[in-house]
């Protein structure tokens, strides 16, 4: 159920209940965002709390309750909770501790919480465990303790499972405009999804930011998603904390290749929301979002008067999927026209210092970088802290080639503590991205220019599999078979009497494998290129078992790969493909995707492994059947969907792709037994 928390979050009307110095907090948060409400404190004792008289109850206020902030134990919050319902206030945030996050040390923690979500009916509530919020837009805020933000006409909303984390983002000084800022707590009600969904509906709000620890509801998560798109919203998240994700690593290659934090990532890629790693990233991808949105290209041209700079920059971008497109024989004309004949005209560039103080050419100078295929421009400027005035030609250049081309522009400085706070205002009103740190602001290009659309179908949801089972690899490959997964020609021996007579109908070379074993190839369990009967019983003998599998070798391999698939309880159910057979834990070569996925999908991710190249041909060799690759991977889906409920695993290793084929030589599945 989403609950309606436009009275919560911007109320008319505050209740303060309790009698800690928390409560008098709330009042002064609310008074120094200048809320112009009602704020009254509740309290049996109708004692003074920060200046102001309480009334003894919540039946003694004789006006509407649009937000309440309550300040008592755990036990009491329930009781208040039931109240203010039934009073039909508009909402409430629970700061008592002491519920489903402490599980581990009160075991009463998970059934109070059950407890207060049916005491809370249809009023929303934040938390339990929860610092609440401040809305800079509507000048209001519900908030236990100091902040920083400001009143804003519009800006990011940013949404945090930590409330630390979340007083410590309200007190940057990086020019970022918050419009909210909300501690979300233990969201046993409305979660995070929920609450961005809402936020998503004031048009002031610029683009938000999603500190998650946990998602919860995937289907919920790709609503939000969907939403955001539609209303040109960028989401960018700051994804901590492992899943947990379920492995049996001592069976497959594709859990240990997939790891805890790969659901994660693939859900967020699917959701196109840009991911970062710490805070000041997310910070400084918030501010590019918040003044440019979305960069049409992930590329960029860097310009400093210093060849360190440039150097620096390069290096910074190295690896990340950006690029420095060269320049169009326009601009190397008009960057000749302002600089002369001293500066090596490149990009990045280094224009020296020759303009310095001359703000028309240098805005000439920064107006030529702007190419139409470049997604954005940045000026490495530091501005010294003793004295800028000096500067001030290269602020006034950065501006005018920003108003003159139309284009992104950023002004970067190397070191955060550069870029004086009222500079970074400057910047920001005159529409340039006023980044702090270049390593933060490549971060912030490339999560801005690389969010692809939102797929109209969720992920599928996952849970939990109990006893689950392995299939033998003939079962395995026989299942998987029925749904269009080509195998290699095979028959399965359980005696070794009468071997020439048994292997009638197979071409050698052949491969003998004995069954039962998890990683036949680690125990010896695998023989290859057996060219007779004769040869055949020789390696049968020699590795032992009671059953084997005996199927025709494949030859003109042009690449191994992985194909594999996991249930991962947090995120969904896992497609990981990557290069495959003994060495798959060793490359650590694969890309990951959640189920369902296209064609197109499997092929782009495909060109992202490293083994890429062989895929295309390598050195003259011929090419991999990528379609039939491609197919495989889709019938393996087809399987996982038709026993969505069943499967934990499955696994080919390898799939051997040819020129004109792919065949699976190995499979592994392991699922609940209906």
């Amino acid at each position: 159920m989403h609950q309606d928390l436009s009275k919560l979050l911007n109320p008319k009307s505050i209740a303060v209940i309790g009698g800690g110095a928390w409560c008098a907090s709330i009042i002064k948060a609310a008074e120094m965002i200048g809320f112009e409400g009602s704020i009254f404190p509740v309290h049996p004792d109708g004692k003074m709390i920060a200046g102001r008289k309480a009334v003894t109850s919540l039946a003694a206020w004789d006006g509407p309750i649009d937000a309440a902030f309550i300040g008592v134990n755990r036990n009491a919050t329930i009781e208040i909770v039931a109240e203010l319902a039934a009073l039909n206030a508009g909402g409430a945030v629970c700061f008592a501790s002491g519920f489903s996050e402490a599980s581990a040390e009160l075991t009463d923690g998970a059934d109070l919480q059950a407890q207060l979500v049916e005491a809370a009916g249809d009023m929303p509530i934040l938390g339990p465990n929860c610092y609440g919020f401040v809305n800079a837009l509507d000048r209001t805020a519900i908030w236990p303790d100091q902040h920083g933000c400001q009143p804003v006409e519009s800006g990011v909303a940013i949404l945090t499972q930590s409330s630390n984390i979340a007083i410590n983002m309200t007190m940057q000084l990086r020019g970022l405009p918050l419009a909210y800022t909300v501690a979300c707590g233990n969201m046993a009600q409305t979660s995070q999804a929920q609450i961005a969904m809402q936020l998503l509906d004031d048009p002031r709000v610029t683009a938000i930011g999603l500190h998650i620890e946990g998602f919860g509801d995937t289907a919920e998560w790709h609503s939000l998603a969907l939403k955001a798109e539609a209303k040109c919203v960028p989401l960018v998240a700051l994804k901590v904390g492992r899943s947990s994700h379920a492995q049996a690593a001592t069976v497959s290659h594709t859990a240990s290749l997939a790891g805890n934090d790969a659901g994660a990532d693939a859900l967020l890629k699917r959701l196109g929301i840009a991911r970062v790693p710490d805070v000041p990233s997310f910070l400084e991808t918030l501010k590019l979002m918040h003044v440019c949105g979305r960069l049409e290209a992930p590329t960029l041209a860097t310009i400093s008067c210093s060849g360190g700079e440039a150097s620096l920059a390069a290096d910074t971008a190295h690896g990340r999927a950006l690029e420095f497109p060269p320049l169009s024989e326009t601009q190397k004309s008009q960057l000749f026209e302002a600089l002369g004949p001293k500066v090596a005209l490149a990009n990045p560039l280094d224009y020296h210092t020759y303009i310095w103080r001359d703000t028309a050419r240098m805005t000439d100078t920064f107006a030529a970088m702007a190419g139409p295929d470049t997604g954005i421009t940045l000026a490495i400027v530091d501005y010294p802290h003793t004295d800028a005035g000096d500067w001030a030609c290269a602020t006034e250049a950065i501006i005018n080639a920003h108003k003159r081309t139309g284009r992104p522009y950023g002004v970067v400085t190397t070191l955060p503590e550069l870029l004086p706070p009222e500079l970074a205002t400057q910047f920001m009103q005159a529409g340039v991205v006023p980044f702090m740190g270049l390593t933060e602001a490549i971060i912030a290009v490339e999560a801005a220019a690389l969010q692809a659309p939102v797929p109209g179908t969720p992920p599928l949801p996952a849970g939990e599999v109990a006893g689950a089972v392995t299939l033998s690899e003939a079962e395995a490959k026989s299942a998987l078979t029925a749904h269009g997964m080509p195998v290699p020609k095979s028959k399965q021996l359980t005696t070794l009497d009468n071997l020439e007579e048994q292997l009638e109908g197979i071409a050698f070379p052949l491969v003998l494998k004995a069954e039962g074993l998890a990683h036949k190839s680690d125990s010896g369990g695998v023989a290859l290129g057996l060219a007779s009967a004769e040869d055949t019983m020789k390696a049968a003998q020699k590795m032992g078992g009671k059953s084997w599998l005996v199927e025709e070798m494949e030859s003109n391999t042009v690449v191994e790969l992985l194909l594999g698939v996991t249930r991962d309880p947090a995120h969904g159910l896992l497609l990981t493909l990557g290069a495959g057979g003994v060495l798959t834990e060793v490359l650590q070569d694969s890309a990951s995707l959640l189920m369902p996925v296209t064609a197109s999908e499997v092929d782009a991710a495909l060109t992202r492994l490293k083994c890429a190249p062989l895929l295309v041909g390598y050195r003259g060799k011929p090419a991999a059947d990528r379609k039939a690759i491609i197919r495989a991977t889709l019938a393996m889906q087809d399987y996982v969907i038709a026993h969505l409920s069943e499967i934990e695993e499955v696994e080919v290793n390898p799939l051997i792709c040819t020129p004109d084929g792919a065949v699976a030589v190995d499979a592994l599945i392991r699922k609940a037994m209906p």
